[in-house]
């Protein structure tokens, strides 16, 4: 009765068009004053002890980072280096705009931010070069999802608050289904191409790759930073966070120079609003975790759920219908911290691995992202693009249908996620 009450609340208050963070604060108080007797100090403590968390930190310096790197210059250079190495097969710039937001993913950990990077400078060089506008905004409106499944990823810190996982561990997990999806939509991209003969550019010589390495080294060192730093144990994933945020300000400002000392309080006013923006959404849905955990809501489905009898395959089956049904309403950060907490007990009842389930939940974000209504890449890509949402819609089709076929693959092939993860020692 008290799971209907809060999921009946939750759905009215958000089909008025109301902000996700405000109708989960307004669930949370409609419940605790009228249908139960939970302390309001006890709420008061669990509101600042859930938030005092040290991987919440790496939150705002991702976002910094993320920051300085479009607008530092950045990804013209990665666009170039990728352009360089892959221009010349069929396709070959919708194959650079591939690697280049792979690229990108590992080094902003946010999917809009992907997009705007690396597509505001490759869809136009894509027109220019004769390409279809529906071909290049297919391209870049998917592959800007890389963002958050390429360590290091927002949407995986948050997966990590709500569940209590390790940070590390899933940024290692990411790895190689990062690199896998790429290949899939890579192979997307070049098959298309090659069907309907799109251009492709000169190879360049030696001499030119190069240069281009020569010239991007300083944002692919990024990667080695965070990501080595991690793997060997040097910093925690929120002290590479910092790293991160710290080491792209002085390649922006001081390296490439595409950006001036007068630009960065802009950047960093534009950082602290999106900042502010996803923690009042973690303070909310961790007041609305605590309700759930209160009422034993969780645990009593789980054991429902598994009175009926149904196995893992079932469960993983429904788990994928239920976000990509979510990912029509809501943006990846809300469902993250809604549902992580309602189906992990489940999930760990089963048997499955806490990591293994968490990149599920980033790979369903990721396909949520590219959909309409509210897919948060499509209105991005749409205000580069100047192309209407159902027009984008059409032009992604093909790409999306990759990403689901992969979605079923990462299901049900727990290895994809934990081999490496395993192989570093990291869980």
């Amino acid at each position: 009765m008290s799971a209907l009450v809060i999921f009946g609340l939750l759905l009215i208050l958000m089909l008025t068009g109301m902000p996700i963070s405000i109708a989960l604060g307004l669930t949370v108080l409609t419940f605790l004053f009228t249908m139960t007797e939970v302390p309001i100090e006890a709420v008061a403590l669990k509101l600042f002890t859930g938030i005092e968390k040290f991987e919440i930190m790496a939150i705002p310096f991702f976002i910094l980072a993320g920051n300085f790197l479009t607008h530092g210059g950045v990804a013209r250079r990665m666009i170039n280096f990728a352009s360089s190495m892959v221009g010349h097969w069929y396709g070959g710039l919708g194959l650079a705009g591939v690697l280049a937001c792979a690229l990108f993913a590992a080094v902003s950990g946010s999917s809009p931010a992907t997009v705007v990077a690396i597509g505001s400078i490759l869809l136009p060089a894509m027109l220019k070069a004769g390409f279809p506008k529906n071909f290049g905004a297919g391209v870049i409106t998917t592959s800007g999802a890389l963002g958050i499944l390429i360590p290091p990823s927002i949407v995986m810190v948050m997966y990590a608050v709500a569940t209590n996982s390790s940070v590390g561990a899933l940024f290692m997990a990411g790895v190689v289904p990062g690199l896998m999806l790429a290949g899939f939509l890579g192979f997307t991209t070049w098959y298309r191409a090659k069907k309907f003969d799109y251009p492709r550019q000169p190879k360049a010589n030696l001499e030119t790759r190069w240069k281009a390495f020569r010239d991007s080294i300083w944002g692919l060192l990024l990667i080695v930073v965070v990501m080595g730093g991690i793997y060997t144990g040097i910093f925690t994933p929120t002290e590479a966070a910092a790293m991160s945020a710290v080491y792209a300000f002085i390649v922006a400002v001081f390296v490439y120079k595409d950006m001036g000392l007068k630009d960065v309080p802009r950047v960093l006013l534009n950082s602290a609003s999106m900042s502010a923006m996803l923690l009042y959404i973690i303070t909310n849905a961790v007041m609305f975790s605590f309700i759930l955990t209160n009422e034993q809501i969780p645990q009593s489905m789980a054991d429902w759920m598994l009175a009926q009898g149904l196995n893992a395959i079932v469960f993983l089956l429904a788990v994928n219908i239920l976000l990509l049904v979510a990912g029509n309403f809501m943006e990846p950060s809300s469902i993250v911290l809604i549902f992580a907490p309602i189906l992990f007990p489940m999930a760990m009842k089963l048997g499955i691995d806490p990591i293994h389930f968490g990149i599920i939940m980033v790979v369903n974000m990721e396909v949520g992202m590219c959909h309409p209504p509210v897919g948060l890449n499509l209105y991005v890509a749409s205000g580069i693009t100047k192309m209407g949402i159902t027009e984008l819609t059409v032009a992604v089709w093909p790409w999306l249908l990759t990403m689901l076929i992969f979605l079923v693959l990462v299901t049900y092939v727990p290895a994809i996620s934990l081999w490496f993860p395993k192989l570093l020692g990291v869980m």
